[in-house]
């Protein structure tokens, strides 16, 4: 079994663990949207209070996204200056299948669900969303949706649905059906052990040099208002 480190940086959380033979030995997270001055550290706080170094670790497992352009981009170039300094591979690990297994392995689904409907907000009443069914199995692409009182009713007709992310709240404000259940959440870098263990023993490693995070939206930088010069 491998040591790897996990990083997690699509929401406002910031979140970081670390696994040993398929069990999570350490975690941090903050929720202060301070990733580019905590990620580092943190993942510095965890390997030191085990007395190892990044390249005692056999992989490093990072948040492609969806979700923040910017807390994304740190969290992708953490692990990638991490693994080009240790020699060691990169994982990759959508954050909505972090939110499919955070649900799974906390046993948060309702009785008899049948769906699970993981979605990170994109402001307004858009969410990035897609639809899993309860083994973990993605079964409807990753996509922006716009939420009105019609969304998901394919899959609530079918039975009860988990709807969670930090999309969900609004989610449920729109949404009525007696089959939704709502719970509000970030991914957490723990919840990736298990989709990242499984591409760990498949050795399925992202290109380092060339990985980019999965945007659903293109970063469109603006010009500020009020020129200084």
């Amino acid at each position: 079994m491998a040591t790897i480190i996990y990083i997690e940086t699509s929401t406002a959380l910031c979140s970081t663990a670390l696994s040993r033979d398929g069990e999570i030995i350490a975690t941090r997270s903050d929720d202060g949207r301070r990733h580019a001055s905590l990620t580092a550290p943190f993942v510095k706080e965890m390997l030191d209070g085990q007395g190892l170094g990044v390249k005692d670790c056999d992989a490093v497992c990072v948040s492609m996204g969806p979700g923040s352009y910017t807390g994304l981009r740190v969290g992708v170039s953490t692990a990638k200056g991490l693994c080009f300094g240790a020699g060691i591979p990169m994982i990759g690990v959508g954050s909505l299948d972090t939110l499919v297994w955070q649900a799974i392995d906390r046993n948060l689904l309702p009785e008899g669900c049948r769906h699970i409907v993981p979605m990170i907000d994109a402001r307004r009443m858009e969410v990035y969303s897609a639809v899993f069914d309860i083994t973990g199995r993605q079964v409807r692409d990753t996509a922006p949706e716009i939420v009105t009182e019609e969304s998901f009713a394919d899959i609530l007709a079918g039975g009860p649905v988990l709807f969670i992310g930090d999309g969900a709240r609004k989610c449920s404000e729109v949404i009525k059906s007696a089959n939704a259940t709502f719970i509000d959440a970030c991914p957490e870098a723990a919840s990736m052990l298990h989709p990242a263990e499984m591409k760990y023993a498949a050795s399925d490693f992202l290109d380092t040099a060339y990985s980019e995070p999965f945007y659903l939206k293109q970063f469109i930088p603006t010009l500020p208002k009020n020129k200084l010069f």
